[in-house]
């Protein structure tokens, strides 16, 4: 089993466990695609949260899987680790990655595709395919200049460098940095902050947001237009709208 699902409370836990770096190789890819299908397939699920085993989140792909790939299977690869990140950014749910260790290539684009990066000072960042003779193929020219800028990113990908936690804080590649051992404690920390609230809310908040960054303004306008008002219409109402509601009715007119 390479990669290992574990539900605590409301939220999946997805470890990758291919020893010793957690490298992207075919069958863990496939895993990782069978276990978000049946993360999907659970209605109680609220958050998913992404991290390694062996204290790497994970160092890429299996550069000897790759260096045997002909043909069609050169095809086939690149559009299963592309279509795995897609995934993880389409769950209508918040997902997290929860990083130690190396997070490069693959592992690096899973993160990227994550909502949010919570990572220990051990947490190194990079996507080395420039001096291999390749690109990121799994997102990571894509996400990384709308996450980071474009100039940043831009030195990241050229260099194939690798980004360790405080820097990647400083340039917004991590939301935070926390002690190896409160690693899950500030995951399901930040988790809370969205669980609590109304799921079709948090999915339509995040649809929303995630289309802005590839369309024009007045197409996001029109996608959250066309979000709101059904929620609107569903009245699922929380105790923070009726507490709205209850200072509303007492303000002055």
């Amino acid at each position: 089993m390479t990669v290992r699902l574990e539900i605590e409370k409301d939220v999946a836990w997805l470890y990758l466990d291919r020893p010793p770096l957690n490298l992207f190789d075919t069958r863990l890819q496939l895993a990782a695609e069978r276990s978000l299908r049946e993360v999907g397939a659970h209605a109680g699920i609220r958050a998913v949260v992404f991290t390694g085993l062996h204290g790497h989140f994970s160092a890429g792909g299996d550069v000897k899987e790759m260096a045997t790939l002909r043909g069609e299977e050169v095809a086939q690869y690149a559009a299963r680790i592309s279509r795995l990140t897609r995934e993880v950014a389409a769950m209508p749910l918040p997902v997290v990655a929860a990083v130690q260790g190396y997070a490069l290539g693959g592992g690096c684009e899973l993160a990227l595709a994550s909502d949010f990066r919570i990572c220990t000072p051990t947490a190194r960042f990079g996507l080395p395919e420039t001096p291999l003779g390749l690109i990121p193929g799994a997102g990571g020219t894509q996400r990384l200049p709308r996450l980071i800028g474009a100039s940043r990113a831009k030195d990241i990908v050229f260099s194939g460098r690798q980004v360790d936690a405080e820097e990647a804080a400083w340039i917004g590649l991590a939301d935070e940095v926390v002690p190896a051992a409160d690693l899950h404690t500030a995951v399901m920390r930040w988790v809370a902050r969205y669980t609590a609230h109304p799921a079709p809310a948090v999915a339509a908040a995040k649809q929303a947001i995630d289309a802005s960054l590839e369309g024009p303004l007045a197409q996001g306008l029109d996608l959250e237009h066309d979000l709101f008002a059904p929620l609107l219409a569903a009245g699922e109402r929380t105790r923070h709208f009726h507490s709205f509601q209850r200072v509303s009715a007492q303000a002055p007119s």
